[in-house]
């Protein structure tokens, strides 16, 4: 892990972004010697779509092609044709 003092931070952030997502080693910064912040790569995504983290999540309960109510149950079955 790489330590940096907030100056040289502050005068080097962009390259130092460039560094950390190039080959992913994170970055302590040092403010006055102590640590204040610490600087880590985006954890890989996986998935090319939010969506497909949900794919396996969903149980389907009951049948979702027929009906809810039988059809002599329908209104518009019920009422003649004109």
């Amino acid at each position: 892990m790489k330590k940096i003092q907030a100056s040289e931070f502050k005068a080097k952030c962009l390259a130092i972004l460039d560094e950390v997502a190039k080959y992913g080693e994170s970055v302590t910064i040092l403010n006055r010697g102590k640590p204040v912040a610490q600087l880590i790569p985006p954890a890989p995504c996986l998935q090319r779509f939010p969506q497909h983290a949900l794919m396996g999540t969903v149980s389907i309960l009951d049948d979702l092609m027929s009906p809810t109510l039988p059809a002599h149950e329908w209104e518009a079955e019920s009422a003649p044709y004109p």
